[in-house]
């Protein structure tokens, strides 16, 4: 069975984020994944609070101890995250950096939803840093645009379309996790 972290990476009041990512957890969870499911907002990890390097892993905070077990146990990660100026979030970020080691070689998809570009260009911003840390995008991008239209009562209601993409990322992330094993050993 993959353990995918799912990772909403918006912490805004009244962020339409979060039922988003319900969405995503509820499929994710439905095609037989472990899910671990990480709101940036109930994290609520600080800026970069650690002296050493993340590349040492001197961690010296519980915060950060146990966000490093969390990346640590998951064999996929999938990122929920909107679009601010062209790029992704302060907050997710945040949540990359802390770590460094326990990224690598993990298959990682975006979710990620906007305006005009539906999120494409936070997708593409991320890019940088996810092979950086050593993660290994999948071939597969869910792109919503204008979010809050599918939301209703708190609930985010997909098009047959998201559906459809979100599963081929599920299936995804499933094989490439597969695939990468020995390199996370």
């Amino acid at each position: 069975m993959t353990r995918t972290l799912i990772i909403v990476g918006s912490v805004r009041p009244g962020r339409v984020g979060l039922p988003v990512a319900h969405w995503v957890r509820d499929r994710v969870a439905a095609a037989g994944h472990e899910v671990d499911f990480a709101d940036l907002a109930e994290l609520n990890l600080p800026f970069m609070d650690e002296p050493e390097h993340p590349g040492k892993r001197a961690y010296t905070k519980p915060h950060t101890i146990a966000w490093s077990e969390r990346v640590e146990q998951a064999d996929a990660v999938l990122l929920v995250s909107p679009e601010y100026n062209h790029s992704y979030s302060p907050a997710l970020k945040n949540a990359l950096d802390f770590l460094m080691h326990e990224w690598q070689g993990k298959p990682v998809g975006v979710v990620a939803y906007g305006g005009a570009s539906s999120g494409l260009r936070a997708a593409a911003a991320l890019d940088q840093v996810l092979t950086t840390l050593g993660l290994v995008r999948v071939p597969v991008d869910v792109a919503i645009s204008g979010p809050a239209a599918h939301i209703a009562d708190g609930v985010f209601t997909a098009t047959e379309k998201h559906d459809a993409v979100l599963g081929r990322m599920i299936e995804s992330l499933g094989r490439y996790a597969e695939a990468l094993r020995p390199l996370r050993a």
